[in-house]
Formats: structure tokens, sequence, C-alpha cells
């Protein structure tokens, strides 16, 4: 573990079992649902995701950090941040701390990754929010939450893993599947429905998804659900006539429950890179999402774009995912996510 008067704490598996420092790893890691223990595996393989960003954001610092400064190097560590898909506002940020700590003669490859850490977290604590679980427990009942998002990104498995660890929590979940253009989205559900033993509202393939998602509302009403889980068609965010139709969706739900839907969960794949700032510019102009979920961070992610889209559109992460298993859905926590982007760093021989 490394600690930088003013910077952030961060800790590895290791440190967190073994260290001296292991109240303060236990707490670091126990926030949100991130355990040591058997969750540990599920941080280990947030770290492992974003593994590549995270080597070549060190190699660069090792570069500059071995040499006189150079502005061909400053170049490559600036080409490896934005390929962790930081965004070229928060890469501008990070570039002139580094040259202020390069400067200094001082400054270890640990210290610049504890500085950029902080940084990266202030920009992520700018948009920080009351979790989706205390969202809930605050909030109306029933709850509803809106999932949108493009193609394939994983929007019926993350309402269906929802699903489950509401039921977990003690809540009474209902499923809604308004993605009619999908039959297999319909039949998804269903098994995740039965599986985790709560009521789905569903029709026809091919039906109105609005009418759809108003039947939930009614029957979320009737049966007393306390949160409603929406799932929604993908959609292309450059076709309007699709977003019309998502509006109408929201429109609908209003009026079924006038101050619903009170979460609009944007579920983004965190392979795509920069074309996810572009789906979350659309789909907050359309339908005014309030939350994000990120999936797919166990792959090639890089992961930065969570802090790009939190620069620019100041919008909180409620969710990632890191996995198949329900339980590799778990909230969000800058600071864990921090230290699995640029820390901690790799033993030097």
């Amino acid at each position: 573990m490394s600690e930088v008067p003013g910077t952030l704490v961060v800790c590895s598996e290791k440190s967190a079992r073994f260290s001296n420092s292991f109240p303060l790893c236990q707490h670091l890691l126990g926030i949100h649902g991130i355990h040591t223990g058997k969750s540990m595996g599920w941080f280990q393989r947030l770290g492992d995701g974003l593994s590549k960003t995270r080597q070549a954001v060190r190699h660069a610092l090792d570069r500059v950090l071995g040499h006189e400064p150079d502005p061909a190097l400053i170049e490559e560590l600036e080409a490896a941040l934005l390929r962790a898909d930081l965004g070229v506002h928060v890469v501008d940020r990070l570039l002139v701390q580094v040259r202020e700590q390069v400067r200094t003669k001082t400054a270890t490859a640990e210290h610049l990754q504890a500085v950029m850490s902080r940084t990266l977290y202030e920009v992520l604590a700018q948009s920080a929010d009351p979790s989706l679980d205390e969202l809930i427990g605050q909030g109306p009942k029933p709850f509803v939450i809106l999932a949108v998002g493009v193609n394939g990104v994983g929007k019926t498995t993350t309402v269906a893993k929802l699903g489950q660890r509401l039921v977990q929590a003690g809540h009474k979940p209902l499923l809604v599947a308004a993605d009619t253009f999908r039959a297999a989205a319909i039949d998804q559900l269903q098994v995740w429905a039965e599986r985790i033993g709560v009521d789905l509202i569903r029709q026809r393939h091919g039906a109105d998804p609005a009418a759809v998602a108003f039947d939930g509302i009614v029957a979320a009403k009737a049966r007393a659900a306390d949160v409603v889980l929406i799932d929604t068609a993908g959609r292309l965010h450059t076709k309007s006539n699709l977003m019309d139709e998502l509006r109408k969706v929201k429109r609908v739900i209003g009026q079924a429950l006038p101050g619903a839907p009170h979460e609009v969960l944007l579920v983004l794949d965190a392979t795509v890179g920069q074309n996810a700032l572009a789906q979350a510019r659309q789909f907050h102009d359309a339908v005014g999402v309030t939350g994000l979920a990120l999936t797919k961070l166990d792959g090639t992610a890089r992961g930065g774009i969570v802090v790009a889209i939190a620069d620019e559109l100041k919008l909180p992460v409620r969710l990632i995912g890191v996995g198949e298993a329900a339980e590799d859905l778990q909230p969000f926590n800058a600071e864990a996510f921090v230290a699995a982007l640029f820390g901690p760093s790799p033993a030097r021989s």
C-alpha cells in the first residue's frame, strides 16, 4: 500500500489482508459491498479488467521519470491516458500535475500515481450521489427504474441482476419486459424472474412497449411491489424515431405514476470507449439520464470513460459489472475504481 499526503490510499488484495493498514484497506474495499474474502474476487476481476490501462500508464510514468524532462515522453504518457478514455479535459489536468511534479525532480512513479488518483477521484466525486440502494430506501413506493441503452450492452442482464440484489436486500421488485422488439429478451427476463422468485409483466412479441410499461406500473401498485425494473429495447442513439419511442415510454410511465420514473439508468458497455460518451449525451438529452451502469469491465475495458462522462455530464455511476454472475454486479465505489485503474503499482525487480 502506498500513501501520499493529500492523496488516495491505494490498496491491493495483499495489503488489505496482510499489511499493518488492514483496517483502512478493509474500510476502502468494504464500501458499497466490496469486501475481503469471497467478494475480494470481484475486486480482483475489476483490477484484472483494467490491468492493461494500469500497466500502460505505469510504464509511461517510469519512462518520464527515468530521463531528463522530455516533451516526447510526456506525449507518450498523454497517449496512454487518452487510450484509457479519460477524456481530453481530464488528461490535460493530469499532465499539468505531472509536469509540476517532474520539475521538482523528487517525484516517484508511486507518488505521481497517487497524485493522479486524487484528481480522478475528485472528478468522480463531483457527480457523487446517494447510492441506488439509498435512493430506493428513501424514495417513493413503488420506486421505478427505467433501464435504457443501445443494443448489446447488457441491459436485460443488468435489470435481472439488480432484481436479484433487491430480493436479497429484502425488497419486493417487479420486472417489466418492455423490450418487445426481441422475443429472446422477454424469455430471458422470464427465466430470471422464475429463478429469483419475482413477478414479471410481459406481453406478446411486438407489443407497444409503452403499454407494457403502463401495465407494469398498474401491477406494481396492485401487488404492493416496492421497486419496478423496466427493461427497454436497445436502440441506436442516432435514430431519432427510436429515441422518440423511448420518450413515449417515459411519458406514459409518468402518467401512470406521477414523478416516475425515479431513476433513468443508462447501461453502457465499458469496452466501446469514447462512443459511450456519445451515447450518454444522446440518451441524456432524450430522456434525462439520472445514473449509469457500466458493464463488461472484466474484459478488455479501458474504463476511463466513466471519468470522462462524470467530467462532462456530471452523471453518477450507480453500478459496475465485472462478470456474468449476479454477484458480479456491484454498486460503484470511486475509491476502489480509481485504485483498480491506476494502482496498486506492480512490484519492481
